[in-house]
């Protein structure tokens, strides 16, 4: 079987704007490194050690003869002995000859150890965090279940752990107008026929029967179209090869409800009796009305 990719989360009303706030990366730099991708991550650890190396070898350059091997004036010189000294690394060709530069080999050595603390705990943090391999289904589905509507949508869990005490939560976020007139976002909580499961382990099919109390009552293609409807699920649950914590999170826009369909079945039984689990079906549906 080849690999399945998880299908990428995707805002139910689009991408939003932001204006005014602190929203400058510098701001909480922290926490934008700790959501940034890996390449990124690395990008910006080397931008800085590149960035204190050049600013260092200036003040080198401006000591002139301040340090011994290094021909005065050579910003060459004075860069990679700068990254000698910021790294520890000391092969002992180049020294410092003057006050001055001793001076700064001792703030440039205590630089050093405040970036590789902070590098490392920063990819630790990172690397150590725990997270859930969750894949939700591309579709979410609205169509009859036991004899009556019901929207379904399914998921699966990618690893082969287990999410014990696991517990889902699903939000319509649609446009009302309000009796003032005031058109606005609201988000309704959905009641579901299961929202904790003792063991997520394999894939999990979530049913909010649509009835009288439902916000999907006399709902219909045209009417998803024109509130603007979109769906937001979230996952919580306890992974037990770490024993921490973890969540997922995914949404839909109204472009991704399908009326009259039903999911084609991964789970496979084979002739020797064992199961297959076929994730390469995952998002496939069939029409069934």
């Amino acid at each position: 079987m080849g690999p399945v990719s998880p299908t990428p989360s995707r805002g139910p009303v689009g991408e939003i704007r932001r204006v005014g706030g602190r929203l400058h990366p510098l701001s909480d730099f922290y926490h934008t490194l700790m959501r940034a991708s890996w390449p990124a991550t690395f990008g910006v650890i080397l931008g800085a050690f590149v960035g204190i190396n050049v600013l260092y070898a200036l003040v080198y350059v401006a000591l002139g003869d301040g340090v011994e091997g290094v021909r005065p004036g050579n910003f060459e010189d004075c860069f990679f002995f700068s990254v000698q000294t910021l790294a520890t690394i000391g092969y002992g060709k180049m020294v410092p000859a003057s006050r001055a530069a001793h001076v700064v080999v001792t703030f440039e050595a205590f630089t050093g150890i405040l970036v590789t603390a902070l590098t490392t705990g920063l990819l630790f943090a990172k690397f150590s965090r725990p997270t859930a391999r969750v894949l939700f289904s591309r579709d979410v589905i609205i169509a009859p279940h036991e004899g009556k509507p019901t929207l379904m949508f399914r998921l699966a869990n990618e690893r082969g752990n287990r999410i014990v005490q696991a517990s889902v939560r699903v939000s319509v976020l649609r446009e009302v107008t309000t009796a003032e007139g005031l058109s606005m976002r609201r988000l309704i909580d959905l009641k579901l026929q299961r929202a904790d499961s003792a063991m997520f382990m394999i894939t999990w099919t979530v049913f909010h029967t649509i009835d009288e109390s439902s916000p999907f009552f006399g709902v219909g293609p045209d009417e998803i179209l024109r509130d603007n409807v979109g769906l937001v699920v979230t996952l919580i649950g306890l992974d037990d090869t770490l024993s921490q914590t973890v969540h997922a999170r995914h949404s839909w826009t109204r472009d991704d409800f399908k009326f009259g369909h039903r999911f084609v079945d991964i789970l496979i039984d084979e002739p020797d009796g064992s199961r297959v689990l076929d994730l390469r079906k995952f998002h496939e549906t069939v029409k069934i009305l």
